[in-house]
């Protein structure tokens, strides 16, 4: 049996300059994190001739061309895999709609499992790569690359999406009395809501295209992932709720679906509870909300978004690995 644990991701700015629309004429950025809420991929062999699958739902079907799950099934064609096997997944928050990267987090688990399987060893950015391959060019999902990037390679990241289509992937290096700071002051709240991310993310990358404010908007956003990069290079961990305000005021205008009533009011009422900034994490529209708030005003947030699930998260430092083989 083999298990892999990959790790889902926070971004704090330049999220929607990973897109082929924008980064393929300037180039895009972002600083992002992994956080200790993983998706698990268990694959082991399976007594019949066939591949058994459990997830949301089970497939028992005869080979990899007739699995429903797209991901799992295009994660086996890209591994070349065909042996018998059943594959388990499961993950310790929503995986649906979470804005947490958790699609990707799936792919690169499976991958990497996949190929542990068959006796092999994949790098994170091969890993990256195939899952990006997966998604956007065998799924064509309207979706950037920096969810795959942040699973693969974990930790605190400059990542830079080259018009070139090439990723680099910078560890921004932080003391750690610096990450016990960040995890004093981030807080994540569950909305309850779900959402289908490729029908905001078809809009904005429309909008990047046609319209050239949405367009200069993301170059805004990509020099906020500059900017503060310099600021946490320097030691300046507190400049994150700054930069996720100002990157929430930029991403609400790049799409309809980003924000609701709803959202403008938990954040406005997070704003006067004491949170310096925050945002909704992914596409937008609903998953998962965070903030950066001094420790002394959590309560107070909290109660004022007493409707809301807080869920406590801490920086992850290890991308996507074997836990189990045996």
């Amino acid at each position: 049996m083999i298990i892999t644990k990959t790790p889902f991701r926070i971004s704090f700015a330049g999220g929607g300059t990973d897109l082929a629309a924008f980064y393929e004429q300037e180039y895009g950025a972002v600083v992002s994190t992994t956080i200790d809420k993983f998706m698990y991929i268990a694959i082991h062999k399976f007594f019949e001739r066939k591949i058994m699958l459990k997830y949301s739902k089970t497939e028992l079907v005869d080979s990899p061309d007739e699995i429903e799950h797209p991901l799992i099934r295009e994660c086996m064609n890209i591994a070349n895999f065909n042996d018998f096997v059943e594959i388990t997944s499961f993950a310790d928050i929503p995986s649906k709609g979470s804005g947490l990267g958790s699609s990707s987090s799936f792919s690169v688990g499976m991958l990497k499992a996949l190929a542990s399987y068959q006796g092999k060893n994949i790098s994170p950015a091969q890993a990256a790569e195939q899952a990006c391959t997966v998604e956007i060019e065998k799924l064509g999902d309207p979706i950037g690359k920096q969810d795959q990037y942040a699973a693969a390679f974990g930790g605190f990241n400059y990542i830079r999406f080259n018009p070139d289509g090439s990723v680099f992937v910078e560890p921004i290096i932080i003391k750690p009395e610096q990450k016990e700071e960040i995890n004093k002051h981030l807080l994540m709240f569950y909305t309850g809501i779900t959402r289908k991310a490729t029908t905001i993310l078809a809009e904005q990358q429309q909008n990047t295209i046609s319209s050239e404010a949405k367009f200069n908007n993301l170059k805004k956003m990509r020099d906020l992932a500059n900017e503060l990069r310099v600021e946490l290079m320097n030691g300046n961990v507190h400049a994150i709720g700054e930069f996720l305000h100002k990157g929430w005021t930029y991403k609400k205008d790049l799409a309809s679906g980003i924000s609701s009533g709803n959202i403008d009011e938990y954040y406005e009422q997070a704003r006067q509870a004491g949170a310096v900034g925050g945002k909704i994490l992914g596409a937008g529209g609903g998953g998962f909300l965070l903030f950066w708030c001094p420790p002394e005003k959590h309560e107070a947030l909290k109660k004022a978004l007493g409707d809301l699930e807080h869920v406590p998260i801490r920086l992850e430092p290890q991308g996507a690995h074997i836990i189990y083989t045996g």
